[in-house]
Parts: structure tokens; sequence; C-alpha cells
């Protein structure tokens, strides 16, 4: 899951970014509205966290143009203005949530997982596909009710794979869910982490989940 973090403080944006990442999920960052609007229209972004007071463009403005744009991501608006009346513009605006500061970071990972779950049709945080099973607040993994232990790579990309199971996923999606704007990406390291998923998924090679369907992708079985 890739995340959009727009914040203008920057000590707190660095905290909101950590925890995060110490999550498992790949973060993206800025602290001006123009930057956030460019990164939330141009950036494959699966949830944002948005600051309303930022410099340069409002987070309202920001979330008004990225709607207008055809951007659908869920977005958790972040802001000390915790009256009703700014609750209400902000979701008349196109938020998806709303958290008044201060806040706990256990609840703004909580969120945005639940607002991912929801944009992808899923209502539970244990999404199940098949004999696999996931968890998505504890990222805990079982194929036909045994433990599977997987990398924090590997869970990334079995969870984008489980929300669109049944579809046809590109190996520049996957990617782009895989990794922050910033990190060092590998195509071939994909290859490696399908590779190692599929042998975790079926030990036995019986049928193995994840189908690559040449030249388009790779699809999780939904039967």
């Amino acid at each position: 899951m890739r995340v959009l973090v727009v914040e203008d403080e920057a000590r707190l944006r660095e905290r909101i970014v950590t925890a995060l990442r110490q999550e498992g999920l790949a973060v993206d960052a800025c602290g001006e509205g123009p930057e956030a609007r460019f990164m939330g229209q141009e950036y494959p972004v699966d949830v944002a966290v948005l600051d309303l007071g930022l410099p340069g463009l409002s987070g309202l403005d920001v979330l008004t143009s990225w709607r207008s744009q055809g951007r659908d991501f869920p977005v958790l608006i972040l802001t000390a203005r915790g009256s009703w009346q700014e609750k209400v513009l902000g979701l008349e605006a196109g938020a998806d949530d709303y958290l008044v500061k201060p806040f706990h970071m256990e609840e703004v990972v909580a969120r945005l997982r639940a607002l991912v779950r929801r944009a992808k049709g899923w209502t539970r945080s244990v999404i199940t596909v098949g004999e696999i099973t996931l968890e998505m607040g504890s990222q805990r993994v079982t194929v036909a009710g045994k433990p599977v232990e997987v990398t924090a790579f590997e869970y990334r990309l079995l969870e984008h794979l489980m929300l669109h199971a049944g579809s046809v996923v590109s190996k520049t999606e996957l990617v782009e869910h895989l990794y922050a704007e910033d990190a060092d990406r590998d195509s071939n390291v994909l290859e490696v982490l399908l590779t190692r998923l599929r042998r975790k998924l079926d030990p036995e090679r019986k049928r193995n989940p994840i189908e690559t369907l040449r030249g388009r992708g790779y699809r999780l079985r939904h039967d």
C-alpha cells in the first residue's frame, strides 16, 4: 500500500512517515499545497493523509483539485480545526475520513487501512481469497489455516494482489505500489519476490494462486 502524507509541520510529518514505514507501507511525503496537488495527480496513490493548513494552497483546494482530476483514492484529513463546520467542508470537498489533532498514530494507521479496504470493496480487516487469509492489522498470513512467514515486501505484494483479486495487475503497477518515489526500484527484485511468495503460498506446487499473464502482468486467482 502506497500512502501520500501531506503535512506542513516537518516534525509531525516525519513522525507520521516513520510510523507508516514501520507498518510496512510505502510512503511519499510533502509539506506544501502545490506539491501535494502535483503528487496526488501524478503518483499512484492508494490513500492520502492531508492537512488542511498548507502553505501555497489550502488542503481543501488540494483535495478539490484531486477530485476534479478524477483522482478518487481515499483521503484522511488531519487537522487542528475541530469544529463541525470544518468537518463538513472537508467531507463535502471529497474527504473520506477526518481526524483532529492531537491523535494517536495507531489510529491513523487503522483508519488508513480501513479506507483502502472499503475502497476495494472489503468491509473487514481480514481478507480471504481461496485458501489464503490476510489479516491487515497484524499482517498475519495463513494458507489453509497454517501460518506463513512473509517479509515486509512480500506482504505488500500479497496485500496488493489480494485487494485486487481476480484482476490483472501490471508489473509497473506492482512496482509503483511497493516502493515510494525516492526508493531504488528494480523490476528484477519483483520477480524474486513473486517467486519466493509463490513457493510460500503453494509449497507442494499443486496450483499456484498467482498467475503470470505474459505481456499483461499478474493475477491472484479468485476461485
